[in-house]
């Protein structure tokens, strides 16, 4: 029996006038690819925005490994080794790939960012995705699939333990789609939870 890393339970979320969630609950299992599947409005992606910190619950507990979990925002959230990559694209179009990767946690010596590492990381995490993408590159100039591979490698960057995709294929050309399941599979045999 795998270790249960996440437990969402009697999670309920009301919006004015609509239930979205009603108890519901799921557990997470460490290096484990779960699907949540369900119709359209079935609260799959308000689950998710949940656990990470987009939405608060109205009432339910989380736990991640085995501590009551609260998460305020979803900077809280990827801290915490929690990152989702959402269906509708988060990237700053005028800025670079590289920057769009590291966003709030460029790194830095004395004070200053450290360019080099920056682009060096980002070129490193675009090649695990098998993207040939200069990460001097403005997001503007990517296609739609690329601009999806950018959030993913964003999401990596984070390390997280827990990584949430909303359907992530969805603008994935059948190449890209291939890189991605070859970086889950990387990803779960080190033990992460996708």
């Amino acid at each position: 029996m795998r270790e249960v890393v996440l437990k969402m339970e009697n999670i309920t979320k009301e919006f004015p006038g609509v239930k979205a969630l009603d108890n519901v609950n799921l557990n997470v299992y460490k290096g484990k690819v779960m699907a949540l599947l369900g119709e359209n409005g079935a609260g799959k992606s308000t689950l998710m925005k949940i656990l990470s910190g987009v939405y608060k619950k109205t009432s339910g507990e989380l736990y991640y490994n085995n501590l009551t979990l609260e998460v305020s925002n979803p900077k809280d959230a990827m801290q915490k080794g929690i990152a989702i990559i959402h269906q509708e694209l988060n990237l700053i179009d005028e800025m670079s790939v590289a920057e769009n990767i590291f966003m709030g946690k460029y790194p830095s010596s004395k004070g200053r960012i450290s360019w080099k590492e920056l682009y060096k990381e980002a070129e490193r995490l675009l090649k695990e995705l098998g993207m040939n993408i200069n990460p001097k590159t403005k997001v503007e100039e990517l296609s739609i699939g690329q601009k999806q591979m950018v959030e993913i490698a964003k999401a990596l960057s984070f390390d997280a333990q827990i990584i949430i995709m909303d359907e992530p294929t969805d603008a994935l050309t059948d190449s890209e789609s291939k890189s991605l399941f070859d970086v889950i599979k990387k990803e779960v045999n080190d033990g992460k939870s996708k």
